[in-house]
């Protein structure tokens, strides 16, 4: 499993986020503490994030590389600031290639994804039948060959498909077809998937029909004031750190304002 995180908030550096904190996205690479399949996260790394100025085409950086041995990310990290970082270290499924590809955050227009989780031996189970659901521009926006994209696809094309509808009722969608789809096939599927199009943030905490990976958030902590942040496992000591309800969306505002709501199967 992946581990991962996400910030909505007043601008910040990125070293804030990636490189300052004791138990950082880099230290979670090589000794995370609540992972509950695999040892590391050193199939590579990527992070996305909205500039201020351009905040309807975010930017990526990727690498296949574990993160720890990036020499780039020290340089970008202590000179870019942004309102809305999306990241993750990569624990690859077996039989998944490491390839840039295959590495997140995923892009479509405004929207950026990531995904900390599995479908069940997707290629032989549920592969066809979610790429038969989608759109031809959904269909060929898809690169790589992991689930974790063929999942942000899904949420795409429900976006595409009802524009007006919100991030989480998109999400809350795609979750349900694939929990429907997994019943179905007799197979688990684990789904902490965070979103965001620059302005707002949604992370589920879901899985079917197992529990989901540990997901947390908090807010407006001193070293982030008036911001929040959610990752797979807390990135700096603190009391305030809360846990996501399993089978929960995490729904933060433009405002920063957090809610969670249930997720029904």
């Amino acid at each position: 499993m992946c581990r991962l995180l996400g910030y909505l908030g007043p601008p910040v550096r990125l070293d804030a986020l990636m490189l300052k904190p004791e138990h950082s996205l880099i230290k979670q690479s090589y000794q995370p503490q609540e992972m509950t399949a695999g040892l590391l996260n050193a199939d590579g790394f990527g992070l996305g994030w909205y500039h201020p100025e351009q905040p309807i085409s975010p930017c990526i950086y990727r690498n296949t590389t574990p993160i720890w041995s990036d020499q780039n990310l020290t340089n970008l990290a202590h000179y870019i600031e942004s309102g809305c970082v999306l990241a993750y270290v990569r624990s690859a499924t077996v039989g998944q290639s490491v390839q840039l590809s295959n590495c997140q955050p995923y892009q479509q227009k405004q929207l950026l994804g990531i995904h900390n989780g599995f479908i069940d031996n997707f290629r032989a189970t549920l592969y066809r039948k979610l790429r038969s659901q989608l759109s031809d521009r959904c269909y060929q926006a898809i690169e790589g060959t992991t689930d974790s994209e063929h999942i942000f696809a899904l949420v795409c094309n429900e976006l595409e498909q009802r524009p007006q509808q919100s991030l989480q009722v998109a999400l809350t969608a795609a979750l349900q077809q694939i929990t429907e789809w997994s019943a179905a096939a007799n197979i688990s599927a684990s789904l902490n998937v965070v979103l965001s199009d620059g302005q707002s943030l949604v992370a589920s905490r879901y899985a079917y029909p197992n529990h989901p990976p540990s997901l947390y958030w908090i807010r407006d902590d001193l070293s982030l004031p008036g911001g929040v942040l959610v990752a797979s496992e807390p990135i700096f000591e603190s009391e305030h750190w809360i846990s996501v309800p399993e089978n929960s969306l995490l729904i933060v505002t433009p405002d920063q304002d957090v809610c969670t709501k249930k997720i029904s199967g």
